[in-house]
């Protein structure tokens, strides 16, 4: 596991759920002062994670605030902070889907000296952008900030140097990518420059010291490291799951050919979509389908083109948007076969992974889109 996420061995432990291992590591690391307050996360966050203020490229706040939701707002509150100005969200400029770096990074640069915790998704769930973690880590430790990454959908897909770029901590989960089953048992990163400095808070008998655990000393003494951070002893079902998968990833060669694979893959994907007679160019989108609702069918990719900024996933938005054609779609694909997430209101995610995942299935995928558009049409 820490070979994939790029860390030393005492830096990482597969325990919890993706979400209380989160909530373990805001406990930690974000202690929010009456002047250094704020969270800074990507907008459309996955709704475990965030809520709040809204900054749009160029600065400009939004008018409106994102529903209160779950993690991020707890958080905040229980500090008795309030979500809509402790939680600032990025947001793309208007009539883009993705965030600029340079946007990130100014806003990194203008609002840093009040940012507790920057924190976001290694790959956005919903466009499938792979954020610049390099350099987003970098601009927020100069601007002394903590920084953190939710992994969930970067673990496994998109090659990772936690250790080398310096990050605070980081949590993910293992059902997607590392294929352990829904429910199966996540994962949390914590620098080792902070074993000294950041003791679990939550002691639990499973992050106590091997030599002397099982006596039941009346004392906490942790396992150095993020094993320290353990609470209860995991289910052996769920490891057994996961094991098998990284020996999997192990005997693929790790990140370095799977993620040459992934390239070939997305990118063969990507192409023949592109040369669907139902593609529409993202830049095209707002000109060809003016008012919300009219137009033909058709779809747009939201996720970066550029596949340095991107992993396994491309989002299809389907157009027009809000007509229930996503839906659909969708159902027809998964008749056919084709088994792709589906993401409210308009978007599927295509991943084709790399372990098993071949050419050909990213020819039948697009065949039977371009199959399912054209029944829609015919209906019509």
């Amino acid at each position: 596991m820490a070979e994939i996420v790029g860390a030393k061995e005492k830096e990482v432990v597969c325990m919890g759920t993706l979400t209380n291992n989160l909530h373990l590591m805001m406990d930690s690391f974000y202690k929010p002062t009456a002047d250094r307050f704020k969270i800074l996360c990507e907008a459309k966050a996955f709704p475990s994670d965030q809520v709040g203020r809204k900054i749009t490229s160029r600065m400009k706040l939004a008018d409106s605030v994102i529903p209160r939701q779950y993690a991020f707002a707890s958080q905040v509150k229980a500090h008795d902070l309030d979500p809509a100005t402790a939680i600032i969200e990025v947001s793309p400029r208007e009539g883009e889907y993705t965030l600029r770096e340079e946007d990130i990074l100014e806003i990194i640069a203008k609002e840093g000296s009040s940012i507790a915790l920057v924190l976001f998704s290694g790959v956005q769930y919903y466009t499938g952008q792979w954020f610049p973690m390099e350099s987003i880590t970098r601009k927020a430790k100069e601007q002394g900030c903590i920084c953190g990454w939710d992994l969930a959908h970067a673990v496994g897909n998109v090659p990772l140097t936690l250790h080398e770029w310096d990050v605070d901590f980081a949590v993910w989960c293992t059902y997607k990518y590392l294929n352990s089953s829904p429910g199966g048992i996540a994962g949390l990163f914590v620098h080792e420059k902070w074993n000294n400095a950041e003791l679990p808070k939550f002691a639990g008998w499973w992050g106590h010291e091997l030599t002397t655990r099982f006596e039941m000393p009346p004392k906490f003494s942790p396992i150095v490291g993020a094993q320290g951070f353990q609470q209860s002893n995991p289910c052996i079902l769920a490891l057994a799951s996961l094991l098998g998968s990284l020996q999997l990833f192990k005997e693929a060669g790790m990140m370095k050919p799977i993620r040459e694979r992934s390239l070939l893959l997305t990118g063969t994907l990507e192409r023949l979509l592109i040369n669907s007679k139902y593609f529409v160019p993202p830049d095209e989108v707002r000109q060809l389908y003016p008012q919300p609702g009219s137009g033909e069918p058709g779809f747009t990719i939201i996720t970066p083109n550029d596949a340095s900024q991107r992993g396994a996933q491309l989002s299809l938005l389907f157009l027009p948007v809000g007509t229930g054609l996503m839906q659909k779609i969708f159902a027809e694909l998964s008749n056919y076969g084709v088994i792709g997430d589906e993401r409210e209101p308009d978007v599927i995610r295509l991943a084709p992974a790399p372990l098993y995942n071949t050419i050909g299935d990213c020819e039948q995928a697009v065949h039977y889109l371009e199959e399912a558009l054209k029944g829609l049409n015919r209906v019509e």
